[in-house]
């Protein structure tokens, strides 16, 4: 199985019923899930709530199963790769869910994993829209109108009913008879702080991903444009925030010694005055931070190759996605040279583009502000009280 381990016996639940199991594969999913499980748990402190995810859902009062963000990859070609380990952890969730029958499953995220349980399910007559009595929920929608837009209804079929994160993919699901709900964004949350900051005189900041095998593929790209801008920029300094301690153990191996690149946990934050990031989660905090940058990507080739013929979107990057326009320019593959992504720190830091991150960062919020009538947490906790 590479160099994912054996999936490990999960453990009973510490009730006689389990409420709600949330499923959530990756260090971003466990992260904003654990928000709604900490507001939800504080409102009623008796739900038993076991999760498939991360530390984040363990501190926030959920017991934990299983480590899913330690074995999260992404790409057709590493999921191939890594096939036995899925097919293996995809059946012991299904007993799992079999033996324990939580009343409510949240899938979170990670489409790969989740669409197949929420498929088995259904088939199994197990999930309410399959004929049995179980709710099967989906919190923060596959992103379908980006690409594979067939999905939305197989969701349809397969789910009870979903939460959005994006004002207009309401409309995407509209000719489906699947319930949807925006139920606001994570970021404009009001107990939602910004780890990020700009600031004119900060470091560097370098986010690679969260990812082991993104972040390996990813991060030296990074140091190579930060070592490329400080020949010119000898006092530059840098910094990477990182999730788990394993990552970190990672990055550890891929800084050239003698590289100032400070290896922060992602909790502490960083103020900076330009970022190259990856194109995942913390793209748009950084975003909404108005700290100005560019994307770097580079995928397995056969990776890449294959997502080109299937991807049907203009640009990588949520921001970019949502603004219609490159907020931040996107390299990928060979054309994330350390040239081109030292240029654009070095254009980071004009008048023009610290204006345009401020205007592009307030239209961000604008766009993700729409009227939210339901908060996840409440939309998740109506399917306990539905017979």
């Amino acid at each position: 199985m590479n160099e994912l381990q054996a999936v490990p016996k999960f453990p009973k639940p510490p009730g006689k019923t389990v409420d709600i199991l949330i499923i959530a594969g990756e260090h971003s999913g466990d992260e904003q899930a654990s928000r709604m499980v900490r507001r939800l748990l504080k409102k009623e402190p008796g739900l038993q709530i076991s999760a498939f995810g991360g530390k984040n859902l363990a501190d926030a009062g959920a017991q934990l199963l299983y480590d899913m963000t330690e074995s999260s990859v992404v790409g057709f070609v590493e999921v191939l790769k890594s096939y036995g380990f899925f097919k293996e952890l995809f059946r012991h969730i299904i007993d799992w869910i079999v033996t324990y029958q939580p009343k409510v499953v949240c899938l979170v995220d990670y489409p790969g994993l989740n669409l197949r349980i929420a498929k088995e399910l259904y088939f199994r007559g197990i999930s309410q829209k399959g004929g049995g009595e179980m709710k099967v929920v989906y919190y923060i929608a596959p992103q379908v109108w980006a690409w594979k837009e067939h999905r939305r209804f197989q969701m349809a079929r397969w789910l009870d009913a979903l939460g959005v994160i994006f004002p207009f993919e309401k409309e995407v699901f509209a000719d489906t008879s699947l319930p949807v709900d925006f139920v606001g964004h994570p970021f404009l949350e009001p107990e939602f702080e910004n780890q990020l900051q700009y600031d004119r005189n900060g470091d560097i900041l370098l986010l690679p991903g969260s990812r082991k095998g993104a972040v390996q593929r990813i991060f030296p790209a990074l140091l190579e444009g930060f070592a490329k801008y400080r020949e010119t920029h000898p006092d530059a300094k840098a910094v990477t925030l990182y999730p788990s301690q394993e990552l970190k153990e990672i990055l550890e191996t891929i800084v050239p010694e003698g590289l100032p690149v400070e290896l922060r946990p992602s909790v502490q934050g960083c103020s900076a005055k330009a970022v190259l990031t990856s194109s995942g989660t913390m793209s748009l905090s950084c975003a909404l931070a108005c700290i100005p940058g560019a994307i770097a990507y580079r995928a397995n080739t056969g990776t890449y190759w294959m997502a080109k013929a299937l991807v049907n979107v203009p640009f990588l990057g949520i921001a970019n996605l949502l603004l219609r326009k490159p907020m931040y320019p996107e390299y990928l593959q060979d054309a994330s040279s350390a040239e081109a992504l030292a240029g654009e720190l070095e254009s980071s830091q004009t008048s023009r583009r610290i204006e345009r991150a401020q205007e592009d960062a307030q239209r961000l919020r604008e766009l993700l502000s729409s009227s939210s009538k339901t908060s996840p947490e409440s939309w998740l906790a109506q399917f306990l009280q539905q017979g």
